[in-house]
């Protein structure tokens, strides 16, 4: 993710914008915080809004539909609004994603990743090469020293996202939103045996590393 993506965060809870914008600044986002309503509509919107419902000056679903009157920015509401019924007006006001909390931040990176990319505003690299392991990711094919490697669809799924952010930390709910499009799947043993499975086949398992408690890299140390 190019660190010239820039994310509007709408949020007036201060202990969670602390605890937030570090962490999508670590991620290589440039952040701007506002934490009301006017404030919002007043900014730049960036690449990316990330919007509290929430408001104490006024409800973010209208801020939502008066962003839509101006502007397709991609817009990720994040609010505790949970019931299915505030989804559903979330969704219809504009809002391309809904993110309840409390959540985890891996997973809401994920989702800003997912929305980015359906938005074609984060481009994935075509071809990415570490060490003898070459990855077009549009061609969708693999080669390990000159060799053509045969992987499965969700095998060469997840080293496609891991080769697009090659050398970070991919969240194993962004693996999971990228190749199984759920995040659920980022807590099941079925991801662990694709990567298993695509470490014995590329024959160089040093490459496909794990980071306890976050996800996946890919790189040669």
């Amino acid at each position: 993710m190019s660190g010239a993506v820039r994310i509007l965060l709408v949020e007036d809870d201060l202990d969670i914008a602390n605890a937030l914008i570090p962490a999508l600044r670590r991620y290589g986002l440039v952040v701007t915080h506002v934490r009301t309503a006017a404030e919002a509509l007043a900014a730049d919107p960036g690449d990316l809004v990330l919007l509290d419902l929430g408001l104490p000056d006024g409800d973010g679903i209208n801020v939502c539909r008066q962003i839509r009157t101006v502007s397709d920015v991609p817009v990720i509401a994040v609010t505790a609004r949970g019931e299915a019924a505030d989804r559903v007006r979330g969704l219809r006001s504009g809002a391309d994603d809904y993110v309840v909390k409390p959540f985890a931040i891996s997973e809401l990176l994920a989702r800003i990743d997912a929305v980015l990319r359906r938005t074609g505003l984060l481009q994935p690299r075509p071809r990415v090469t570490v060490g003898d392991l070459t990855v077009d990711i549009e061609a969708r094919t693999v080669e390990v020293a000159s060799k053509p490697i045969t992987l499965t669809r969700k095998e060469f799924d997840v080293l496609a996202v891991l080769a697009s952010h090659h050398g970070r930390v991919v969240p194993r709910e962004q693996v999971a939103l990228y190749a199984w499009q759920s995040v659920f799947e980022a807590s099941s043993r079925t991801m662990d045996v694709h990567v298993a499975s695509l470490r014995a086949k590329l024959g160089r398992p040093e490459l496909v590393q794990t980071i306890r408690g976050v996800g996946y890299r890919l790189g040669a140390d």
